[in-house]
């Protein structure tokens, strides 16, 4: 796994990232509305908690990448 994540171009992660990070764009992110919905403890049913892990799952793969590009030098 880490081999294809050292092959895969930032870029890719990045537009990954704010593809379905951001999306649906209209209303507001399901990203900002999961995670506020998380701070406020609304955040109880099983779809909710799955769209917000398959939302962010994007950006955590991001930050890995960047930290195994500019911290650790992979």
């Amino acid at each position: 796994m880490l081999e294809f994540i050292d092959a895969t171009p930032i870029s890719m992660f990045v537009i990954v990232a704010l593809a379905l990070g951001l999306a649906p764009f209209v209303p507001e992110p399901h990203l900002f509305e999961k995670t506020r919905m998380l701070f406020a403890g609304t955040l109880i049913k099983p779809i909710d908690i799955f769209d917000l892990i398959m939302h962010l799952t994007p950006v955590l793969a991001l930050i890995f990448k960047l930290a195994r590009v500019y911290i650790f030098k992979a």
